[in-house]
């Protein structure tokens, strides 16, 4: 009797089990958990091809050093996954940062130094590129 009972109630729960699965639902597949070890870097594409997603370019420069070259300067930047960076201006002095993306843009913001008096306000600048090569506004980006 009491095994009769232990099967039924098994039964049951694999029942409740696939009936509250996306098995027999008209809908899309849930999202990946928050807790993958990997970043999601599926999104929607934007509405222009050649711009890239705000979730892109924060994986690509996230926890990594880039080496830019821009018209008149060259440098150094680390770029911290809470958002703040590290500068180093070649010949100049480091000073640190803030940056956040937009779908298409880097955007970016550094405290005062001594070759920077006022720092620089929050300004965006349009990023692109791929593998380990990417321009942004008129510098170019490298991985260090």
């Amino acid at each position: 009797m009491l095994k009769n009972a232990v099967l039924i109630f098994a039964a049951s729960l694999a029942l409740v089990g696939c009936t509250s699965g996306s098995v027999f639902r008209d809908s899309k597949p849930s999202e990946p958990s928050v807790a993958s070890a990997e970043p999601d870097l599926r999104v929607e594409e934007p509405i222009d091809p050649g711009t890239m997603s705000a979730k892109r370019i924060k994986a690509t420069l996230s926890g990594k050093s880039w080496k830019w070259q821009s018209p008149k300067f060259s440098g150094v930047t680390l770029y911290a996954d809470d958002g703040s960076s590290l500068v180093e201006v070649t010949g100049k002095g480091t000073t640190t940062g803030k940056w956040t993306v937009k779908d298409g843009q880097l955007c970016e913001s550094f405290s005062p130094a001594p070759f920077l008096p006022k720092g620089q306000p929050m300004t965006c600048k349009p990023f692109s590129g791929s593998g380990s090569r990417y321009q942004v506004g008129q510098a170019t980006f490298t991985l260090a």
